[in-house]
């Protein structure tokens, strides 16, 4: 592969600078472009949340890499506020256009990344436009509720109750307001299973959180000033003088897809493991590609900060000739709800199902700690699994202290391709401080092993 002189990265953020940061430190002799259409091109957006809860801190704590940095520390030739409109693979040049003064140009590429993310999704539905109705996405989203918050509303409505909504519910209520969370579908977090789901709900309701599940949204209603004052459902109206939408996001797939790149069954950029696209000349990266998935073997949408990182690194090295793999992800997870930590990796047992697998589940609950040692906390573990086979498929745990981190020990498992007694049979670390001496995931793999084919093998 002939080493590219001119290297152009469409977005910013996570995959996107990723991507420029590595390119420009393996040859430092190329032009390094990149073209981000908002302000910010690098934050920790997944700390939103937890800086709203904080009146005192300021939205921009969150930005980790400024564009002057960037261009001095890094040599990128940096700019924002400009957005790429075209992309011309004959030509090997992008239409650009400078959003302070709407003039167009054209850049020319030899090697091309495309990392536009993905959108929050916006019901189009009577009044979701209104002032007051927002979606938390990209910075200036969470610099415009925190500016909300700072007025002193007092109720709120979450619309969606996934990740967002949990974390959203949580902070809103913390801040003082009265919150309800609706859901279409008659659980929370949807796709978990049903014994995360009732720990989870038992935990909104001690809290104040108003939770209605099974309930269709038909609009929003504004108030004397024009604001959002409640929102409409076929179960009622709901006070609220700020709405959280937070029902999904959708990959920003239109720029690859008019210029005539592989879209995969997911809706996201088809790639590669090595991040290339349809194309020999353009890489995609984060929220708006697939990513390969290790227990379905097959390309997969799991839009997460992790994964973005992971293949905008993978795709600016293989830009400049690297020949690197994504190995790929197990579906990994995590929030706080109050005081729960909730995580999952792998896939779920009706997920199991539609695959073909043949699972079998368990749930047990154990503390954190040792007995005896005091603070220990119980967490719920789930673990699904193939029964003909043993193979460990996935599995979700819950509770107050050390659910979040032992998943990491589920994603390591899956991504060895593990059996149950391959997990029970782990030497994992026993101190009375941190885990009882059977430690909940050997707790749960003993249970499952007995659910299994003979040995679990």
């Amino acid at each position: 592969m002939k080493a590219p002189k001119r290297i152009v990265v469409v977005g910013g953020v996570a995959a996107g600078m990723s991507a420029a940061s590595q390119a420009k430190r393996r040859l430092p002799s190329a032009t390094v472009t990149v073209f981000e259409k908002g302000p910010y091109i690098s934050y920790g957006a997944c700390g939103m949340p937890y800086n709203l809860e904080d009146p005192e801190r300021d939205i921009e704590d969150l930005v980790v890499l400024s564009p002057e940095k960037a261009r001095d520390d890094r040599g990128i030739d940096l700019h924002v506020r400009h957005e790429v409109t075209e992309v011309d693979l004959e030509g090997g040049q992008v239409v650009v256009r400078d959003l302070e003064n709407g003039a167009d140009r054209r850049e020319p590429f030899d090697a091309l990344v495309i990392a536009t993310g993905a959108r929050a999704v916006r019901i189009p539905l009577p009044g979701m436009d209104l002032p007051g109705v927002h979606v938390l996405r990209d910075l200036m989203d969470g610099a415009a509720i925190k500016r909300i918050l700072s007025t002193g509303p007092r109720k709120a409505v979450v619309i969606g109750a996934g990740y967002i909504g949990m974390e959203m519910a949580h902070v809103l209520t913390a801040r003082g307001l009265k919150v309800t969370v609706l859901e279409k579908l008659p659980q929370v977090i949807p796709g978990w299973c049903s014994e995360t789901v009732a720990v989870v709900q038992e935990e909104l309701e001690r809290h104040g959180v108003d939770v209605r599940t099974g309930v269709t949204v038909t609009g929003a209603e504004a108030g004397p000033d024009g604001r959002v004052a409640a929102v409409a459902t076929d179960a009622g109206n709901f006070e609220a003088e700020l709405v959280i939408l937070a029902v999904g996001v959708r990959p920003n797939v239109e720029l690859a897809a008019a210029a005539g790149l592989r879209i995969g069954e997911t809706g996201a950029i088809w790639v590669s493991q090595t991040q290339q696209t349809s194309h020999e000349a353009v890489w995609a990266a984060g929220d708006c590609a697939e990513a390969y998935h290790r227990i379905l073997r097959r390309n997969a949408w799991i839009p997460l900060g992790t994964t973005a990182n992971k293949q905008g690194r993978i795709a600016g090295a293989n830009v400049v000739g690297a020949g690197q793999r994504f190995a790929g992800i197990v579906g990994t997870a995590g929030f706080q709800v109050f005081d729960l930590e909730v995580a999952r990796s792998g896939i779920g047992e009706d997920q199991a199902r539609q695959e073909g697998f043949d699972p079998v589940t368990v749930t047990i609950r154990q503390r954190s700690r040792a007995h005896g040692y005091p603070g220990g906390t119980p967490i719920k573990v789930t673990l699904v699994a193939d029964g003909p086979t043993g193979l460990l498929l996935g599995g979700e745990l819950v509770g107050p202290e050390g659910a979040a981190l032992r998943s990491n020990i589920l994603a390591t498992a899956l991504a060895s391709h593990m059996t149950v007694a391959d997990l029970q049979g782990l030497d994992l670390v026993y101190a009375p401080p941190f885990a009882p001496v059977w430690d909940p995931i050997l707790v749960a793999a003993n249970q499952l092993i007995k659910r299994v084919g003979r040995n679990g093998k």
